[in-house]
Parts: C-alpha cells; sequence; structure tokens
C-alpha cells in the first residue's frame, strides 16, 4: 500500500517559500513528497519593489537555490485550473500534479481594472521587471523635473512616494489619497510621517477618488486634473480567480473562506495561506500583509506535519503587533498596535525605526535558508486574549 502524501504548493511569494522549506524540514522523516509551483524562477521581494522603482539594486535571489538541499522540487510554470475533486493541478495547460494536500498561496496584485486607464497608463509594484522599466522611466522624467503622482494612501504608497522623493529630488511628487496618509496610525505617528513627508517635498492630494488616469495625468471625481508624467498605482488588491473556478468555497473578493485552521471549508485538503486566505480571529478578519502571512505560513506547514503524525491541532491565532512604514532610506516610523491593528501607545522614529524596520522587512531569503535547518519564530504576536472566543 503506497502511504506516500503528495504536498502541492501553488506560489513562491513570501507566504508560499516559507510553507515550502519549513513543511519540509517538518516532514524530512515522513513519507513525502513537496512540489512547489511558480511562475518565475526569481523570488519576489514584493515588500521592496518600491526601492526598485525608486531606482535602487536588489540582489536577485533564485528560487531552486534558496530551495537547495530542502528536497522540495521546484515546478517553473502558471498555474493554469485546479480540479478539487480530483485532486490535480494543471500547470501550463500542459503537465499534471496530483496532491493528497494543496497549500494554495497566488497572494494577490495590485488591481487596475476598477478606475479608467488605470491599466494603460500607471505603472505598478507587482513584479520587478515592471519595478526596473517603473524606474528608467522616472529617470527620464527626474531629467525634465518632472510630475509624479502615486495613487494610493496606504502604507505602499507612502513608501513609494518618500522613496521616489528621496531618490529624485527635482521631481514633483503627489501622493493621491481617499483619507489622510497614515490615519491607520496614533496622532503623534501621523504628525511625524507627515512632517517627513513635507521635507522630502511630497504633495498630497486628500479626500478625492481617482476617476481616470490620462497619458499625462490623474482626473479625481471634482474634476481636478493633477499633473502626472507617470502614475504610480499602489491602491486595490486582487486574487486569482482559480480557486473560485475550481468550485473551492470563496469570498465576494476571492479569498478562500477556512476554518480556524485555515484549511478549506468545502475542500479540506485544500489549505489557504497569506492574501489568498479569509481568515477571522475573535477580533475580526486579518488583512493581507507580511505581517500576517508568514504566520499562516508557518503554522500550515507546522499543522500539516501534525496532521500526518495524527497529532491535535490547535486553531490559529494571530495579533498585529506594528505598522512600519519606511520614509526614505534614512527615516521611518513605526506604529505599534493593538492585536486588531488599532494604534497602540508607542511608536519609534528616526534612525531607531530605520533599524528595526530593516530587520522586519528586509529580505526574507536568509531566513527561508535557515528555516532548512532550524525552526524559526516568525510570529511577533498572537493576540492574547483578544483572539479568544
Amino acid at each position: 500500500m503506497n502511504t506516500e502524501q503528495r504536498i502541492v504548493i501553488l506560489g513562491a511569494g513570501y507566504t508560499g517559500m516559507l510553507a515550502a522549506v519549513r513543511l519540509a524540514r517538518r516532514t524530512r522523516k515522513l513519507d513525502t513528497t513537496i512540489t512547489l509551483v511558480n511562475p518565475s524562477a526569481r523570488f519576489t521581494e514584493r515588500l521592496r519593489m518600491h526601492q526598485i522603482a525608486a531606482g535602487q539594486e536588489l540582489a536577485e535571489h533564485r528560487i531552486p537555490e534558496i530551495l537547495e538541499g530542502s528536497g522540495v522540487e521546484f515546478v517553473h510554470g502558471w498555474v493554469t485550473s485546479i480540479d478539487a475533486e480530483a485532486k490535480q493541478v494543471c500547470v501550463d495547460d500542459t503537465r499534471t500534479l496530483h496532491y493528497d494536500k494543496l497549500i494554495y498561496a497566488l497572494g494577490s496584485s495590485t488591481d487596475t481594472s476598477i478606475v479608467p486607464g488605470a491599466a494603460d497608463h500607471a505603472w505598478t509594484l507587482n513584479d520587478p521587471r515592471t519595478a526596473h522599466r517603473c524606474s528608467e522611466q522616472l529617470a527620464v522624467v527626474a531629467t525634465n523635473g518632472g510630475n509624479v503622482a502615486v495613487c494610493g494612501g496606504g502604507l505602499t504608497g507612502i513608501e513609494a512616494a518618500a522613496e521616489i522623493a528621496e531618490n529624485h529630488p527635482g521631481l514633483n511628487v503627489t501622493l493621491i489619497s481617499r483619507t489622510e496618509p497614515g490615519a491607520m496610525m496614533g496622532e503623534k505617528a501621523r504628525a511625524y510621517l507627515n512632517a517627513a513627508l513635507d521635507r522630502l517635498g511630497v504633495a498630497r492630494a486628500i479626500g478625492g477618488t481617482v476617476t481616470k488616469v490620462l497619458p499625462d495625468a490623474v482626473e479625481l471625481d471634482g474634476g481636478e486634473l493633477i499633473p502626472a508624467d507617470l502614475t504610480l498605482w499602489t491602491t486595490g488588491v486582487r486574487v486569482s480567480p482559480l480557486a473560485t473556478q475550481a468550485g473551492i468555497e470563496t469570498d465576494a473578493r476571492g479569498l478562500i473562506v477556512v476554518d480556524p485552521t485555515l484549511r478549506s471549508v468545502s475542500h479540506p485538503d485544500i489549505h489557504a495561506i497569506g492574501d489568498a486566505a479569509a481568515v477571522r480571529q475573535a477580533w475580526g478578519q486579518v488583512h493581507g500583509t507580511c505581517q500576517s502571512g508568514l504566520p499562516t505560513a508557518a503554522y500550515t506547514a507546522d499543522t500539516i506535519a501534525r496532521q500526518l503524525r495524527g497529532k491535535k491541532v490547535e486553531p490559529f491565532r494571530f495579533g498585529y503587533f506594528h505598522q512600519p512604514v519606511s520614509l526614505g532610506r534614512r527615516d521611518a516610523v513605526i506604529q505599534f498596535t493593538k492585536a486588531d491593528d488599532t494604534p497602540g501607545r508607542f511608536y519609534l522614529t528616526g534612525p531607531t525605526a530605520v533599524k528595526y524596520k530593516e530587520t522586519v522587512s528586509g529580505s526574507p531569503v536568509p531566513a527561508f535558508k535557515m528555516s532548512k535547518k532550524v525552526t524559526m519564530s516568525v510570529q511577533l504576536s498572537k493576540g492574547g486574549k483578544a483572539t479568544r472566543q
């Protein structure tokens, strides 16, 4: 009787990579095969794409090299369909992978489909190649002292606007946001953030909604036109439609609905992690960030290993701990939070915050490689009483 467990992981982003190397270590004495599928052989550091777009160079990491010695098989290709009943995945419409357990880690990307012109005239930070082309265009715009519009006042938009303004001081950078940048932070941290944006010369257009992206401007709902020789789009996310198309139960946004152990409520052999999962805690729904994604990956790897050994599995528990924001390479602000991501009393700024930010948001590759040898903690907080029903 064949007892081998075939485990397939879809997506080699932050969560998929951690799940793969951690699970391989946890199951090295068991009869398992682990296959990781990704459309690119390069590992993408999504948290640092704004640095590339601003003109900085990051080290290139190849997925097969990161996986070396782990025993994980890497399949380079696009997942084109999932047959959740037959338990198989089709890659590039040519190769079929059968699984006993599937980890769905396809993540999310910036959504440019909602606002007319965004897909045609705005840049995104979805992958290194696009970010590099954006940086090249930025350099051209900068030579003429042109205008740059960054759409979206969330953490990505703030970091991108600050990075661009610091790297290209001759540019006129405008951050467009429906709410005040840093609105999720406490008053003092938010005041520091806005003072830093002032110092960098980043203008803010607050309160308006973008209705159209033009080749040379961004139009707001009041009819105002903000000049833009280059527009960077950082607002709105979308997930892969594969889960919904496969008949796996998803929510209105396409996230897989999971139980307290992060297994699909409709197909328990499927585990969803990171941005792909609709994860609820007692305090509310987890929103997609690296801070929450990596704990779901580590938990799922440990959970599958325990299941295969017939051991009891505890529910996933998570609480937010901080909101780290870089303000260029020489400044940052860190807002510490309650479990539900609302601001707490404490915050960090300046050089101390820069060091903190680099520690928590630097390249995860060393941690991936270390996870092949030892079990590393990646969760800053389980939320304490806030996560208990």
